[in-house]
C-alpha cells in the first residue's frame, strides 16, 4: 500500500517523505524528482513544451510508481490531482493524504523560490488563484487531511503515521 501526499506547492510533501525515509528507512518516491532526473528541469519543460506535456509525464511516472509492488510514501506534484486518471491511480493503490497549509504560510515558505513555473510573475496573485482552484479538489480527493500550519515536519509525519495506524 502506498501513501500519496498531495497539496499545494510549499506544503511540505518532499520534506515529509525525505524525513520518513531517514527515520523509518522505508521506500519513498517523489514524482517531480523522477521527472527531473529523466527529462530535466521542470521550469524548462513548462517553458519548452507546456503544462499539458508536463502533466503527461507526471501521469506516466505515477502509473509507473503504482506498478511497483512495494509500500511507499509518495510525494506528488501540486497539480497531480487535476487529472482524474491520477486520482484513480492514487485511490486504487493506497491512501491519499492532503497536507493542508494556509495561504500565508505557503507564501512565506515559497518566498524567493524561483523554481516553480506556475508561480512566476506576481507570486501572491498566482498562488492565491491556485489555492482557490485546488483546495476543493484536494479536500474531495483526500482520505486524510493534515493541517500543517505551525507544525514541524516531524510533527506532520507523526500525525500522518499515527492516523494511518489508527485507520488500519
Amino acid at each position: 500500500m502506498k501513501t500519496f501526499l498531495i497539496g499545494m506547492p510549499g506544503c511540505g510533501k518532499t520534506t515529509v517523505i525525505e524525513l520518513y525515509e531517514s527515520l523509518c528507512h522505508e521506500q519513498i518516491y517523489d514524482t517531480d524528482a523522477f521527472i527531473t532526473s529523466r527529462h530535466g528541469d521542470i521550469s524548462t519543460i513548462f517553458s519548452d513544451y507546456g503544462e499539458e506535456y508536463f502533466r503527461e509525464l507526471e501521469t506516466e511516472v505515477i502509473r509507473e510508481i503504482c506498478n511497483y509492488g512495494d509500500d511507499a510514501f509518495v510525494s506528488t506534484g501540486g497539480g497531480a490531482v487535476l487529472r482524474e486518471e491520477n486520482v484513480r491511480l492514487f485511490k486504487e493503490n493506497g491512501d491519499v493524504v492532503y497536507l493542508r497549509t494556509g495561504l500565508e504560510t505557503l507564501l512565506k515558505r515559497l518566498e524567493g523560490d524561483a523554481s516553480r513555473p506556475l508561480l512566476s510573475g506576481d507570486r501572491k496573485e498566482r498562488l492565491t488563484k491556485l489555492y482557490e482552484e485546488r483546495t476543493p479538489i484536494y479536500e474531495r480527493v483526500a482520505d486524510l487531511i493534515i493541517d500543517t500550519d505551525g507544525l514541524t515536519p516531524e510533527e506532520v509525519l507523526k500525525k500522518i503515521t499515527d492516523e494511518m495506524k489508527r485507520r488500519k
